[in-house]
């Protein structure tokens, strides 16, 4: 026995002196680095991702051991390692995405793996298609096209924003503070075919995120770089008319840079031509500096100007006083515009740390005409009001990471640091008569406000667990100056708040993980009412919790369900008749969350997402705590197909049912089921497409609010819907020619 512990003891300080660590780079047929690629070393069972830059480290390895690397979207390698003398590259061939590829690991998250596939399936056609490809969300249009959409999620009519964290390549899009209502997120500015990625995640759990991520976040992540150089042409009903180029300028080993332009108008289909129009401009540049060293530079500008003709009231449609797409105040409607520059820089501080920091000026304006009661406050001249601000926003951050191995343990290490100031000038709510005439100034002022945060955490995998506990914190200081006072004065209000976040994941086998998050979140008030209320109620807290399961039965099919409760100190209410978002009282929901996807042949993927909510006001007896304009339901499925011959089309369907429009229920906000269909076929360098938007010519509101509102030829005023009636069938045909 002696003789056998000491053969034993000499093989394994063999085995532990053969063991080395391996470290390399993958990329892909471009030379473009590939994040979250999964490296195995078949041997050990020991495993790492690939981190933004494409490199992975890699310990435990010998001599002839096997390393398996996959990732989604790519062809699957197998290599052997011979050498550890110099880092290894490995290139990956790209192959159309398909479910088998999808892993369940605790170090990725799989459920922005499924949304990568379904945006390559059935890629977007419009801004307003971008957000709805994160599940569960739905939006709704309702001034012309040129506002921002407003959004639901989780129960939440979020109007454009108030509790949703939406970024692109890191820029923040969501508004504090706006002329039109606190985190005003316009999505515009971004062109539909150089999105890439869609980070997402629902809840209140992500130590990176702050401000508006109550209900989630979601990144959008443009592309690195362009295949080819390509010009496209939309024609379409209602006098629409669309150009994209986009232009590769730079396809170096080391440096890449592409341009894309948009140009779109149409008249819309209501009675009175919504003459809308809107221009982008995006370019960007990737470089590696050095071996460590990259750097990523992002510009654009974007501008747009539209017609209205607002929501209108049930009764004078039905009345016959105007038809569905008619108008009481065709005078509304509005302009805005954004330039940004953004530069982000990577440096690879060793084999196991990094950090990314970023760097962005946008100058913004906006301004926007709406009438919500038409002669309720003034029988004479109408109701008209003008909301308008011109802002510049400044704001850097640093993301710090490092990732260690303890034996058995594995961990990575995160930290951050972020700064914001958001400067509104002339930020304003005036009474205005035909977009011309200034009746009365509500309200005028410059808006001052800065947001400082940080945060820590720590990802440990231990066998099947990953456990990630985190916190972050925010200050932030207001400052508002009236300029309808006499005397010059600035008023000022500070406050920060502290955000604990935990997450658990555990992985009992390689086809299912059970998961619980919890965490606080916050979205941040009004700098007008903040200074107007003392300060109280600053950074309203929200407090939630996610369990859930992510499964794949067979190798063809993806299922994810989850619970999920969230509790808000406070709620933003949007009030029609001024035009504005004040805050309301406490609330609570809780609902199921259930995507599935399924592909049972190469060329059929089907999704569906269907989310169920319980939204409620704690403060108001029962029968009178109704949230108005919160979703019970939504269900969204499709069935895409991409066939080898060429031939692609999607048939996509989304529901929304009844919800209540007032607190206690006696005004309901009809719900809606639409179908939309998408087809297409692509020969060498040309291809040509066909969209078709309410298949089935159904009629429905695509917004609706309780307004109380008074016609010209009224006395009295009455409060019942008011709506913005839904696309009818509209049709859009495209050709595009690659070169």
């Amino acid at each position: 026995m002696k003789v056998f512990y000491l053969m034993l003891g000499l093989l394994l300080c063999n085995t532990l002196a053969n063991a080395q660590s391996i470290k390399g780079r993958v990329i892909d047929t471009k030379n473009q680095a590939i994040q979250g690629v999964h490296i195995l070393n078949k041997q050990s069972d020991r495993h790492t991702h690939s981190n933004e830059n494409g490199l992975f480290f890699l310990e435990g390895c010998a001599k002839g051991d096997t390393l398996k690397i996959s990732s989604v979207g790519y062809q699957s390698k197998q290599i052997a390692i011979y050498s550890f003398d110099a880092p290894m590259t490995i290139r990956l061939e790209e192959e159309v995405v398909s479910l088998e590829e999808v892993t369940i690991a605790a170090q990725m998250d799989p459920l922005k793996i499924i949304t990568g596939i379904d945006l390559q399936m059935d890629p977007v056609n419009s801004s307003q298609d971008i957000l709805q490809k994160v599940p569960g969300l739905v939006m709704g249009q309702h001034a012309g096209g040129g506002k921002a959409e407003q959004i639901f999620l989780r129960g939440f009519d979020i109007d454009h924003g108030t509790d949703i964290n939406l970024t692109v390549d890191g820029l923040p899009v969501n508004m504090v503070s706006h002329a039109h209502g606190q985190g005003y997120a316009d999505l515009h500015f971004v062109i539909p075919e150089t999105v890439d990625k869609i980070d997402f995640g629902k809840g209140t759990y992500y130590a990176s995120k702050g401000n508006f991520n109550t209900a989630g976040y979601v990144g959008f992540m443009t592309k690195q770089q362009l295949d080819n150089s390509q010009l496209k042409l939309e024609l379409g009903q209602f006098n629409t008319f669309r150009t994209l180029g986009m232009f590769k300028i730079a396809d170096a080993a080391k440096h890449q840079a592409y341009v894309a332009t948009e140009f779109l108008s149409t008249d819309g289909y209501f009675e009175s031509p919504q003459n809308f129009n809107r221009m982008n401009i995006f370019a960007k540049y990737n470089g590696q500096l050095t071996n460590s060293d990259f750097i990523q530079v992002i510009a654009s500008t974007f501008g747009s100007k539209w017609d209205a003709s607002g929501q209108i009231p049930v009764r004078a449609v039905q009345e016959g006083l105007i038809t569905r797409f008619g108008a009481i105040d065709d005078t509304e409607g509005g302009s805005t515009g954004r330039n940004n520059i953004l530069i982000n820089y990577s440096k690879l501080i060793d084999d196991n740390s990094s950090l990314v920091s970023k760097v962005y000026l946008s100058q913004y304006d906006f301004e926007l005409f709406s009438n919500f009661t038409f002669f309720l406050e003034d029988s004479i001249n109408g109701d008209q009001i003008k909301q308008k601000e011109n802002r510049i926003i400044f704001g850097m951050s640093s993301d710090y990471e490092r990732a260690f191995t303890i034996k058995s343990l594995e961990g990575v290490l995160t930290a951050g640091l972020s700064l914001r100031n958001d400067q509104s000038k002339d930020n304003e709510l005036s009474r205005t008569l035909n977009r011309k005439e200034t009746l009365e100034v509500i309200q005028l002022g410059n808006i001052n406000e800065t947001n400082l945060g940080a945060y820590a955490g720590i990802r440990l995998n231990y066998k099947n667990w990953v456990f990630n506990p985190a916190v972050r914190l925010d200050y932030f200081d207001f400052q508002y100056n009236d300029q309808q006072q006499i005397s010059y004065e600035t008023q000022d209000e500070s406050k920060a708040i502290i955000s604990p976040k935990f997450n658990v994941l555990y992985n009992p086998a390689n086809d299912l993980q059970l998961y619980l998050k919890a965490g606080k979140g916050f979205h941040s008030n009004d700098t007008r009412v903040v200074v107007a209320q003392g300060g109280k109620q600053v950074l309203p807290a929200a407090y939630g919790f996610d369990v859930g399961y992510i499964w794949k039965p067979n190798a063809k099919m993806f299922i994810n369900m989850a619970y999920w409760n969230l509790y808000l100190e406070q709620e933003f209410v949007y009030v029609g008749d001024a035009g504005i978002v004040e805050p309301s009282g406490r609330t609570s929901r809780q609902g199921l969350d259930l995507s599935y996807r399924y592909q049972p042949l190469s060329w059929i993927y089907m999704n569906l997402d269907l989310n169920y909510a319980y939204a409620r006001s704690i403060n108001e007896p029962a029968g009178e705590n109704y949230i108005p304009l919160a979703p019970d339901l939504s269900v969204v499925g499709g069935l895409n197909f991409l066939f080898p011959s060429g031939w692609y089309g999607s048939l996509n369907a989304r529901h929304l049912a009844d919800r209540p429009a007032n607190e206690d229920n006696s005004i309901v906000a009809a719900g809606y089921t639409i179908t939309d269909l998408n087809v297409g076929y692509q020969w060498k360098a040309i291809t040509l497409g066909m969209h078709i938007q309410n298949l089935f010519n159904v009629e429905w509101n695509e917004t609706q609010f309780a307004t109380e509102s008074r016609l010209k030829n009224e006395t009295e005023p009455v409060e019942e819907i008011h709506f913005t009636p839904g696309t009818p069938f509209f049709l859009r045909t495209s050709i595009q020619f690659t070169f």
